[in-house]
């Protein structure tokens, strides 16, 4: 990334108000881009400074360092009128503003979108991240992601017979909302480039579970039979699933014909191609146990990531099941420049580039309202009005570091 060549947002003002993951993962790849983000934490903090450990040098959770970087932080009690007084301060000038309250929160203080901000502020873009959104037989309700993995039904097509519904060991739902609420802001910013006028835009956690499921959903709908529980494998090709060889598992994924076909070959299972029972991805959908024990067979004697290797560039997708470490640490992982360090500070770059405005990670994650004094005296309040304010509660002081 170019450090002289500004992001593509460099000027954009971002109010961020949230906590926990998706809000922060959102406002967090404002910020990459070029943003300018002040984090607003409550006097208690953002929940996932304390989910740890880990711990980084800093003392930061490495949860919260994953999702806060490039960010200004400060904290405010917006139940207080002194809080919700440097807020309006702060909306003067914004562009964006991100929130994952519960539903009629905002409200509660008087700074309700369609109630107040609104109209004091028509060229804002207001951002809502919920579990269920307002209304509804679960409107207002809280909602994590595990919950709505199980609600979705996503958990309930992740796992086999011998383990169940399973939770997808990322928290899927969570990082999709803060690309779907990402997505939304972009598309109000661009509507307010014709318009002039801001909107309100709204993510949820709900939402974004039900539109995970796909292919199953699609299924459903036109053999009304409930999707079950197949491991690794995919319901709709084979082989498309997870396969043993001699030194540990890969994966393989085989979509049509022609791939099976120089699979077949390069394994040494010419035969296998022109076999009636797998000559089409139906016939090996309808005999998927019998093509596993034939592939498995024949790559017993195989080490997983040569095979791969060798798959992959003849036009077979393949791939070893690696852990954690080893993916982070594969040579196209640097070749992609996924990982960031700098400053003691070390996580993953957002996965958009963009060649012409390529925009660049931030500084390290801040600690709890590092950037008080700074950010209170741009908006004009004095010493005395700071100390004020630090005294009423509304505006608590940084952590001594």
């Amino acid at each position: 990334m170019d450090a002289n060549r500004p992001g593509a947002l460099h000027g954009l003002k971002v109010v961020d108000l949230t906590r926990v993951l998706a809000g922060p993962l959102c406002t967090q790849m404002l910020a990459d881009q070029g943003a300018q983000v002040v984090k607003v934490e409550p006097p208690g903090g953002d929940e996932t400074r304390k989910l740890g450990p880990p711990f980084d040098a800093a003392g930061h959770a490495a949860y919260f360092s994953a999702l806060n970087r490039g960010k200004r932080s400060i904290s405010l009690d917006l139940s207080t009128p002194g809080g919700r007084e440097v807020l309006h301060r702060l909306l003067a000038d914004a562009d964006v503003l991100v929130e994952n309250f519960l539903p009629g929160t905002m409200e509660r203080w008087g700074l309700g979108y369609e109630q107040s901000l609104a109209a004091q502020y028509p060229r804002l873009v207001y951002c809502s991240i919920t579990g269920f959104g307002a209304d509804g037989p679960l409107g207002g309700l809280p909602g994590y992601d595990a919950v709505l993995q199980a609600l979705c039904g996503v958990m309930s097509i992740n796992g086999d017979a011998a383990t169940g519904a399973t939770r997808v060991g990322i928290p899927v739902v969570d990082h999709l909302t803060g690309y779907v609420a990402l997505a939304a802001i972009l598309m109000a910013l661009l509507a307010r480039s014709t318009s002039g006028r801001g909107q309100r835009v709204e993510a949820t956690l709900y939402d974004t579970a039900l539109s995970l499921l796909l292919p199953h959903a699609s299924n459903w709908f036109a053999s009304q039979q409930s999707p079950a529980l197949l491991g690794s494998a995919h319901p709709n090709i084979a082989p498309y699933d997870k396969f043993r060889a001699r030194d540990g598992e890969l994966f393989i994924g085989i979509l049509n014909d022609g791939q099976f076909k120089r699979f077949c070959g390069h394994v040494g299972l010419q035969d296998l191609s022109a076999d009636p029972r797998f000559a089409s991805n139906t016939a090996r959908l309808a005999n998927r146990e019998a093509l596993r024990e034939a592939i498995e067979s024949a790559i017993a004697g195989r080490d997983s990531g040569p095979l791969c290797d060798a798959l992959m560039r003849v036009g077979v997708p393949a791939g070893p099941v690696l852990s954690v470490p080893q993916a982070l640490q594969h040579p196209h992982c640097a070749h992609r420049a996924m990982v960031v360090r700098a400053e003691g500070y070390t996580g993953l770059r957002a996965p958009l580039r963009l060649e012409g405005t390529p925009g660049m990670p931030g500084g390290p994650p801040p600690t709890f309202a590092q950037h008080r004094d700074e950010v209170l005296a741009e908006l004009g309040l004095t010493p005395q009005e700071r100390k004020a304010l630090q005294a009423s509660g509304a505006a608590p002081a940084p952590l001594a570091v």
